[in-house]
């Protein structure tokens, strides 16, 4: 679960949150197969197995394989029969993200809140029990078929919750230095930005932090527009992406186009020393965006002195932003799954609370070169 002092540099404190969030308590991928996800979140980005809940466990539909690292918690679930909800998901979205759940300390009272604000109910409040005490879950739908299940948890001394057995493994590959969800980005439809906003806004009591529009994020071909959205502590941050006119398909249309729909389209994880996260998951293969040499020609003199030698970060391909209080590191991979949808973030942030706008463009070529080879731009 997320550890909410770690992040406290993210934004100045609003303690009058109608719905106080805890942080990500943990992210939950539908997936056709979550043993062999498992085992390769596990080798490429260094989680270690904790629980596991199906058949043996009473679970006869499903099975889902919890992995950890540091403050990061996956739950990834596979459906054991088609004719279901999630076999039905799977088909229409491929591998991706289904439950982005939050922590809070009266799941209960949260889902009150959000419902007599205008949000549409997934779950009702109900208590999951075993000897190890008890987590309360209730949820809300939000765009696409991702919901949010609030997860209270303050009552339960197990390993995850209720349903779940202690997963061990004599196959444990050392930690890669990912130490929390920083933000999760979600993909909208044409005109959708502002809706899901006016939600983030009205039912969740979050508040939009930073905008950029298609004059900001474009390149000769293609552009997007973008909110981000914060709860008041900034614990949970929920940047939101809609396409904008362009000469060619951008790649938040590329998205929709092989998602089927809205969703999310990258989790991004916070690391203390992206030098040393990124090499280490490079070797491990994981596959990144490839950064061509000329943006590192003149990128000093944009963001100023930093601490790290640009060598390396010249040849991991690492992006470099500063705004009024710091700057950040940032670096995303290729997509993770056959579909061009969802793919992960590594950022270090060194005092910057901003997502690296200074560094749209090259993303967005970088971007545009992945979908030239796919014959999607």
């Amino acid at each position: 679960m997320e550890n909410t002092t770690s992040q406290s540099n993210s934004i100045v404190e609003n303690t009058t949150d109608f719905i106080p969030l805890q942080g990500t308590d943990y992210v939950e991928f539908y997936t056709g197969n979550a043993k062999q996800a498992a085992h390769f979140y596990k080798t490429a980005f260094g989680f270690q197995s904790l629980a596991y809940a199906g058949p043996e466990t009473g679970m006869k539909d499903k099975v889902s394989y919890v992995i950890r690292q540091n403050k990061i918690t996956f739950v990834l679930t596979t459906p054991l029969r088609p004719g279901n909800v999630i076999a039905d998901h799977i088909y229409q979205h491929g591998d991706g993200v289904k439950v982005l759940a939050l922590k809070v300390k009266d799941a209960t009272s949260a889902y009150n809140e959000a419902i007599q604000r205008g949000g549409k109910t997934y779950m009702s409040p109900v208590i999951l029990k075993d000897e190890q005490g008890e987590v309360v879950l209730s949820g809300i739908h939000t765009y696409g078929e991702t919901i949010h299940l609030f997860v209270e948890r303050e009552n339960y001394r197990g390993i995850f919750m209720p349903g779940f057995r202690e997963w061990k493994t004599a196959y444990n590959p050392p930690p890669t230095g990912l130490l929390y969800v920083d933000h999760c980005v979600g993909n909208v439809g044409w005109n959708q930005m502002n809706t899901w906003v006016k939600f983030y806004e009205e039912v969740m009591g979050f508040k939009n932090i930073l905008s950029f529009d298609d004059k900001d994020i474009s390149t000769e071909y293609s552009a997007l527009m973008s909110k981000v959205m914060s709860n008041g502590n900034g614990f949970v941050k929920f940047p939101i992406n809609e396409p904008a006119a362009g000469k060619k398909k951008s790649q938040v249309e590329e998205y929709l186009d092989f998602y089927n729909g809205e969703g999310v389209q990258h989790v991004a994880i916070a690391t203390d020393d992206i030098v040393k996260t990124v090499t280490e998951l490079k070797g491990r293969g994981v596959e990144f965006l490839v950064i061509p040499p000329s943006y590192y020609a003149t990128i000093l003199d944009r963001v100023g002195k930093i601490d790290e030698d640009l060598q390396p970060l010249s040849e991991l391909g690492i992006l470099i932003d500063r705004d009024e209080e710091g700057y950040l590191l940032q670096i995303f991979s290729k997509p993770l799954q056959d579909r061009p949808t969802l793919f992960f973030e590594i950022i270090q942030r060194k005092g910057a609370k901003s997502f690296g706008k200074g560094n749209f463009k090259a993303l967005f070529q970088a971007l545009e070169r992945e979908q030239a080879a796919r014959g999607n731009l």
